[in-house]
């Protein structure tokens, strides 16, 4: 009888470093959206000191004179950044939150480039946990189904 090798102490401990990323991820994603969420109700966070590009500005004014954009936006993210943070309903935040960042990159894309770092970056850790949790999304992405 043959006996394998031991197995490296690094060999062990590499799958529960990978175990914790997705959770990592969720806070890296989490706290800074539970952060923008609550500016949007308490303006806490100061503006930025060069101007918008005017049409940047016309589309912001356009959503605040809605009266109901704003602080929906504001909720959502505080919802999500929630949800991330507390580990509950985690496809549910991801599935909240893609339309909201499909719609930052392309702002971000078409009307102010200033902001493509952060909305790149917030679009890499939503494609990150949507493949980490991707099990969750099978069933959304059958292009048959059945009612139950």
């Amino acid at each position: 009888m043959t006996s394998s090798p031991p197995a490296s102490p690094d060999a062990a401990i590499r799958p529960k470093k990978i175990r914790l990323l997705p959770a990592i991820i969720r806070y890296v994603m989490g706290l800074p959206l539970v952060v923008f969420g609550l500016n949007g109700f308490f303006n806490f966070i100061p503006q930025p000191k060069t101007p918008l590009a005017p049409a940047a500005m016309a589309f912001a004014e356009a959503l605040m004179k809605t009266g109901y954009m704003m602080p929906l936006i504001a909720v959502t993210l505080l919802v999500v950044g929630s949800l991330l943070v507390l580990n509950r309903f985690v496809p549910l935040a991801l599935a909240l939150f893609a339309p909201f960042i499909v719609n930052s990159i392309l702002f971000h894309c078409m009307i102010e480039p200033t902001g493509r770092p952060m909305s790149a970056v917030f679009l890499l850790l939503e494609l990150y946990l949507a493949w980490s949790y991707r099990a969750s999304f099978a069933s959304m992405l059958r292009s048959r189904t059945t009612s139950s």
